[in-house]
């Protein structure tokens, strides 16, 4: 098995500071946008644009939650060894407000396809978006696009995209590793 680095930790620094600038272009104060990272690997994206934007940009209203989707998956009931969910963390309504989903690796479009369905305990949102900081553009199950994205990757299907953080592994990188 033979792994590629695809970003190092410089490339995800700049990646995370024009995506945090598009952000406030298209949403400018966050006065009515939250942000939703899904759980587990969509959270470390989050937490990191949402410090971002609040030191490094001066957001002040920044609201940040973070989204279990786990039984919300069609693949739910069909892996051979238990899934473990994560914990939702949303102390807000998303009634009338712009979503901004975020996660690591848009892959076959099912994880967001959940998102969507999860979502909708929450209130109605205006308008859901989509961030990811990769995006597998040739791997899609359904016709979901992300809004904001980071890299582009046409990775085929047996190569795996993996996203290392600082917070888990002490390293910010992303590998395409091949079979």
């Amino acid at each position: 098995m033979s792994k590629k680095t695809l970003l190092n930790s410089k490339d995800i620094e700049i990646i995370l500071h024009r995506l945090a600038c598009q952000l406030i272009e298209n949403h400018n104060d966050f006065k009515d946008t939250v942000l939703i990272g899904l759980q587990p690997r969509g959270s470390f994206l989050a937490n990191r644009l949402a410090h971002l934007l609040k030191t490094e940009y001066k957001i002040k209203n920044l609201e940040l939650g973070l989204l279990d989707i786990t039984f919300y998956r069609d693949d739910f009931r069909r892996k051979y060894t238990p899934l473990e969910a994560s914990k939702t963390e949303m102390n807000f309504l998303i009634e009338n407000k712009k979503v901004v989903i975020i996660d690591d690796v848009l892959f076959s479009g099912r994880s967001i396809r959940a998102a969507l369905t999860a979502i909708q305990s929450y209130g109605r949102p205006q308008t859901i978006e989509l961030l990811v900081l990769i995006d597998r553009r040739f791997s899609r199950h359904l016709p979901i696009q992300p809004n904001y994205r980071g890299r582009q990757v046409d990775a085929i299907n047996d190569e795996k995209v993996l996203v290392t953080w600082n917070e888990t592994h002490k390293k910010d990188a992303v590998y395409i590793e091949q079979k």
